[in-house]
């Protein structure tokens, strides 16, 4: 059941900022928002959306690596004044070298969003990435001490920027993997039994990927759509009255002030489409699974599972 339907009265969508830059892959914004955009409490009704998405860039018009021009609705100056007002902050990839030589924005509002997380760790919010938007992540020296991925074919320029940023901050490694994607810090209890949560890759599916790694045989990743592989669906959570209920709880901002980050939750993607993996999640995560899989039956998408990093129940 739906949080809209629970109590109809008191809802509003999570608020969504992208980022845009010069060169940035189209579907690594686009993705997501599709996702996000479909979105409903109760699929039934299309007025209970459960994000609201809108863009910044540093121009009136935003060229794309595939040509499209894309318009932002405010500048990286009006992001930074508004910051406070954002529940997802998504980097897309693309041209990344564009950013990260430059030290140029979305960096300065990536470090004023984990800071603000840091400071008030009464907001629930979430810092996402979609392919080499990692590698802005990483420069911006904001993934110390976390797991991380990328697309497969910078895997090593991953690393190596991400051992340079910790030598220069003088910071905690940062543990670079392949997979779909990775999610720090969780806002959702695991259960009692971890082989049961959709989420998670079971013990058994873990075994079989090292094997599948090991051999040069199948992808990593199981290309199954989230409960179809017969275990017992999860509640997670139940949208924006959830995460105004965790930004009330005082267990639940003890429990973040003691994670890095202030306990902002952290997830980066790998290769372009799984960005929309990665935002499926996120409508798993804050609105409900029943949700996710609306989207992905909309999209006539299978989700792809990726990895979750020492759940914690807040």
């Amino acid at each position: 059941m739906s949080a809209i339907m629970e109590d109809p009265t008191d809802f509003e969508p999570v608020r969504v900022l992208i980022t845009l830059h010069e060169g940035m892959d189209t579907l690594d914004a686009m993705g997501p928002l599709e996702v996000f955009s479909q979105a409903r409490h109760d699929p039934q009704n299309k007025d209970t959306k459960a994000f609201r998405v809108i863009f910044a860039g540093a121009a009136e018009h935003i060229t794309t690596a595939q040509g499209a021009s894309i318009r932002p609705h405010m500048s990286f100056e009006e992001a930074m004044k508004r910051l406070a007002e954002i529940d997802v902050l998504v980097i897309p990839g693309g041209s990344h070298e564009n950013v990260t030589k430059t030290k140029a924005q979305p960096i300065q509002l990536i470090k004023a969003y984990t800071e603000l997380q840091k400071k008030n760790p009464a907001r629930e919010r979430t810092l996402m990435s979609v392919c080499t938007g990692s590698l802005i992540l990483g420069e911006a020296g904001v993934l110390a001490g976390l797991t991380a991925t990328t697309h497969p074919d910078f895997i090593t320029k991953f690393e190596i920027l991400c051992s340079n940023a910790v030598q220069r901050d003088m910071s905690d490694r940062v543990d670079v993997v392949e997979e779909r994607y990775v999610v720090n810090n969780l806002r959702y209890d695991l259960g009692e039994n971890e082989d049961e949560n959709p989420y998670i890759l079971s013990r058994k599916e873990l075994k079989e990927q090292k094997r599948r790694k090991s051999s040069g045989g199948m992808p990593p990743i199981e290309e199954k759509s989230n409960g179809t592989n017969g275990r017992r669906p999860s509640n997670a959570r139940k949208g924006s009255i959830s995460l105004k209920q965790s930004n009330a709880r005082r267990e639940s901002v003890l429990k973040r002030a003691n994670l890095r980050l202030g306990g902002m939750r952290v997830i980066t993607t790998s290769g372009v489409s799984s960005g929309i993996d990665g935002a499926l999640y996120m409508v798993g995560a804050l609105v409900s699974d029943d949700a996710a899989d609306e989207v992905a039956r909309k999209m006539c998408y299978t989700w792809k599972k990726g990895i979750v990093v020492d759940g914690v129940d807040v």
